[in-house]
């Protein structure tokens, strides 16, 4: 297939081929689009096949040159005796014209090649008037450029030779598919050469190079050169920086042809460069920049617009290359550049701009300029309102140049410390630090040091995270007292977490009274931490954990100005006292509240918190896509234990559908196969750890596992079922090893615990087991028992393998119907939950017991996974799948996933029918 330029060539040829009839075509094209070379190809082309050429060149020096371009092809006619030219030629215009005739006459093909014709004299164009009107009668071809040149104040005489021109051919910006070999040619193959050695460039640095350089060919070989000459690999890296690399001398280039145009335009046409952004600058703006009058600067625009620098647009004129708009850029005095800025800032302040347009001029000006903090800070408030952190950054940094008072640095560097969590905590760490060392005010000393210490923890640097709390707590203990509990509290909190630390908290958390911290900022923190008091204390406490976690979560997760990992309890104080449904709704609003906004660590704590609450709520798929999320989010952060508890989670679920080697996989990767960290997350990594290792039959290194979990977990009085299940999973561990008394001890022991506790999903899960262990009648009673229990709770999973082993004990003391009935149920829900390995087991018994299950229900509402349903929900709702995304805060390809599933379910082509099939759905279960 032909690219543009090798089309137009080939239409050239055939144009001035001997046989052709005399016509004449004009090229069109802005500055290095490559039209002179295009000309001057056609023109060797025909001199080769013996044809006569006459070729002449307008430059704007010859403009007031009478019949330059005339005296320019007389020169080169060949004389009738020689056959050769013989120089200059007095010869006026007509008698150019009867020698040219005459000429003409004698050769197969004579071309007249003109370029740049828009820079003709008025004589030369008076003349070539007359040849093209008497052109039917001679064998002649005339081939002209024309481009961008003259100023629409200038008198043009080529305007009213275009229309005398037969054919026009006009140049268009090259495409991706016409820039990718000239890529290869000067920088080689691209990324992957080793493995494939066809390999091109990457497609995102081919559609680069054609956007900075606008399509036009001289701008792109520069680039390219210059690319070479920094030794720049053709890949998508790269793309994202080819403002560095912008050719040596274009910069110069564009500087001489913008002076030859005037003053006026010059200093537009750095303005329009220097201000450029995502919108182009308005010809308003430019005018308060420059200092010239409007019109003025409307005029030049049109000017550079005619000749090709800049193309207008629907809110503004751009350049027609970035690239040029950078070069041009580079060219303006720093003082200057700055200048610009600033009178740009001043002027969208002054109309009321979005801060997004503002910003970037914020952030060009120079320092100690009157207003400049407040509206660097105001601009960083808007851009964290919109998640914008980088922008946020990027403005706080540019604050902290500029001469502060103390207390308002203090204040600023907080508030970059916070936004920087969402990029690298450790640089985060950095700047806490530093804010609490200037802090004065005991509020803003109390909340430096928590989001110093929170950054610390993710860190897994504990010990100096607990170091800036006590010492901060103790600096503002007089002071700002109730400043000072609240630090105690995540103090606590923090101590409570590691095993080494859990016993010396744990005197001065059972003296805390709620009354010490009512109506001051301790109060709904310290109800979070009372709720785990109460998840320790067990028996029938559990009430009392209830009430606690509804008022600590009365602000949400997250309330703003109080995110810390202490609002993690009452969120599990809610799961383990059989409300998880509220506690899901809790962190389903946090997110919702804080979308748009949300920092990356805060999103990977809700997501987190969200799979821990699926996970209990047997959401298997929406357990396994929360934790991915979380992990995605952490991802380069540098986190520690909070990645070692979605990993958990995410290698749970992963268990629960009988993807063991991919689960196993999993913790080696993370580095979570040897002895783990002292944080309580991993005492749930221990207890997933040894489940996996029991499902892949190394059952006594699981039960290794399993009682460590169970060890660490005591240790810092937390080893109820409500919170651990470790001793349910020890005793299948013991049974799958014939240690039959073991195995009942444990389970009675978790069974009591339970019962104690009161939670139905909690006593109905430690019943199953002890069923299980428990020999005889005595057994199938007790499974009994746990399914009852478990039918009227959300905890879907639980029930199933509840349903699922009471079915198996059943089939195996010969009551084949009722047998069939818990497993027929057992497999439908387990599947339901994405729990595969359970719903596989549950068919298995089935069949043994002489009845052949249906193949899983892939179509129809029923067969819907809850994260199927709610991927679909949204999507009825009209939103599109990134804002789907953003709402659930897991990846684009995972609702694309959903979505597909849901829509081969439910017999549908798309998003069309979605909502009748929901609501068909929702009629038929009403």
């Amino acid at each position: 297939m032909l690219t543009g330029r090798q089309r137009e060539l080939a239409a050239l040829a055939e144009l001035t081929r001997p046989d052709a009839p005399a016509t004449a075509v004009v090229v069109h094209g802005g500055r290095g689009t490559g039209k002179s070379t295009l000309l001057r190809a056609a023109l060797r082309r025909v001199a080769g096949e013996g044809g006569l050429v006459l070729s002449a060149m307008a430059e704007p020096a010859d403009v007031h040159t009478r019949s330059g371009l005339v005296r320019q092809l007389a020169e080169q006619l060949p004389s009738p005796r020689t056959g050769r030219p013989e120089g200059p030629c007095p010869a006026a215009e007509e008698e150019a014209h009867r020698l040219i005739a005459a000429a003409a006459r004698r050769a197969p093909r004579t071309v007249l090649g003109i370029d740049d014709l828009q820079w003709a004299d008025t004589a030369s164009a008076a003349w070539l008037e007359t040849l093209l009107r008497r052109l039917d009668g001679l064998p002649v071809t005339v081939v002209a450029t024309h481009g961008p040149g003259r100023f629409p104040w200038d008198d043009d005489p080529s305007g009213t030779l275009l229309p005398l021109f037969h054919r026009r051919i006009r140049l268009a910006p090259l495409t991706d598919a016409e820039v990718a070999p000239l890529v290869r040619t000067t920088l080689g193959p691209g990324p992957g050469a080793d493995r494939e050695p066809d390999a091109g460039p990457a497609p995102e640095f081919v559609t680069a190079c054609r956007t900075a350089t606008g399509g036009n060919p001289a701008l792109l070989h520069a680039l390219l050169r210059s690319l070479r000459a920094a030794a720049a690999v053709p890949d998508a890296a790269t793309a994202a920086t080819l403002d560095r690399h912008v050719p040596a001398g274009t910069g110069r280039t564009a500087h001489a042809a913008l002076r030859a145009m005037g003053p006026e335009v010059l200093a537009t046409a750095e303005a329009a460069a220097v201000l450029a952004g995502p919108r182009p600058p308005a010809a308003e703006l430019l005018a308060v920049a420059t200092g010239i009058e409007q019109h003025a600067v409307e005029d030049s625009l049109h000017a550079l617009t005619l000749a090709g620098t800049m193309v207008p647009g629907a809110h503004g004129s751009t350049f027609s290359a970035p690239l040029l708009a950078t070069a041009i850029a580079g060219e303006v005095l720093p003082s200057r550049r700055q200048a610009l800025h600033s009178c740009a800032a001043r002027f969208l302040i002054d109309q009321g701009a979005a801060w997004a347009d503002i910003v970037p001029h914020l952030l060009g000006s120079p320092i100690g300029q009157g207003g400049m903090p407040e509206a660097l800070l105001n601009a960083a408030d808007d851009a964290l309102e919109h998640g914008e952190h980088a922008t946020a950054v990027a403005c706080l940094r540019r604050a902290l140049r500029e001469p502060l008072p103390e207390q308002l640095r203090a204040q600023v560097l907080a508030s970059l410390g916070e936004a920087e969590l969402a990029r690298c905590v450790p640089t985060a760490v950095h700047t806490l630090r530093r804010s609490l060392d200037l802090a004065t005010v005991p509020g803003e000393q109390a909340a430096s040091a928590r989001s110093l210490a929170g950054a610390l923890f993710t860190l897994d640097r504990y010990p100096e995270g607990l170091d800036v709390l006590r010492r901060a707590a103790r600096r503002i203990r007089h002071t700002g007292p109730a400043h000072a509990l609240r630090l105690e509290i995540d103090l606590l909190y923090a101590q409570l977490g590691r095993i080494h630390t859990a016993a010396a908290a744990l005197p001065r958390l059972r003296e805390l009274d709620p009354a010490a911290a009512q109506g001051g900022p301790a109060e709904r923190p310290l109800a979070a931490l009372l709720s785990l008091r109460s998840l320790l204390d067990g028996g029938g406490c559990r009430e009392d954990a209830l009430a606690h976690a509804r008022e600590a979560l009365a602000d949400g997760v997250c309330p703003d100005g109080d995110e810390s990992y202490v609002y993690t309890a009452p969120v599990l104080a809610l799961s383990a006292a059989g409300r998880p449904d509220l506690a899901l709704a809790r962190v389903n609003a946090s997110l919702e509240g804080s979308r748009g906004q949300a920092a990356v660590l805060r999103r990977a704590y809700l997501v987190t918190l969200r799979a821990g609450i699926n996970y209990r709520l047997g959401d298997v798929r929406g357990c396994e896509a929360d934790a991915r999320a979380a992990i995605d989010a952490l991802r380069g952060v540098g986190a520690g234990p909070t990645t070692s508890h979605s990993v958990a989670m995410l290698t749970d679920a992963l268990t629960k559908q009988g993807r063991l080697a991919e689960a196993e996989d999993l913790l080696s990767e993370h580095g979570l196969t040897g002895t783990l960290g002292q944080h309580w997350a991993n005492d749930f990594t221990a207890l997933v750890r040894g489940r996996l290792k029991v499902a892949r039959g190394r059952v006594e290194e699981g039960l290794e596992d399993l009682l460590r979990a169970g060890e660490r977990a005591t240790t810092r009085l937390m080893s109820g079922p409500a919170v651990l299940p470790w001793r349910s999973e020890a005793a299948l561990a013991h049974a799958a090893l014939g240690d039959t008394r073991q195995a009942v001890a444990l389970a009675a022991e978790e069974a009591e615990l339970a019962r104690a506790w009161g939670a139905p999903e909690i006593t109905g899960n430690a019943l199953r087991v002890l069923g299980l262990v428990t020999p005889g009648p005595d057994g199938l009673a007790l499974l009994h028992e746990a399914v009852a229990l478990l039918e009227p709770t959300a905890a879907r999973l639980a029930h199933a393998q509840a349903l699922a082993d009471c079915g198996a004990l059943l089939r195996q003391a010969g009551r084949l119907d009722d047998a069939r009935s818990r497993l027929r149920s057992a497999a439908l829900t387990a599947r339901r939950c994405g729990a595969t390995a359970v719903a596989d087991a549950a068919e298995c018994e089935l069949r043994a017991a002489g009845y052949r299950p249906d193949a899983p229900a892939e179509d129809g509402a029923q067969a819907l996974t809850p994260s199927e349903r709610r991927v679909a929900a949204l999507a009825a709702e009209g939103l599109t799948n990134k804002e789907i995304a953003a709402r659930l805060y897991v990846g684009l390809r995972t609702v694309e996933v959903h979505l597909t599933k849901a829509y081969g379910k439910l017999g549908i082509q798309g998003r069309p029918g979605l909502a009748d099939a929901l609501a068909a759905r929702a009629a038929v279960r009403g």
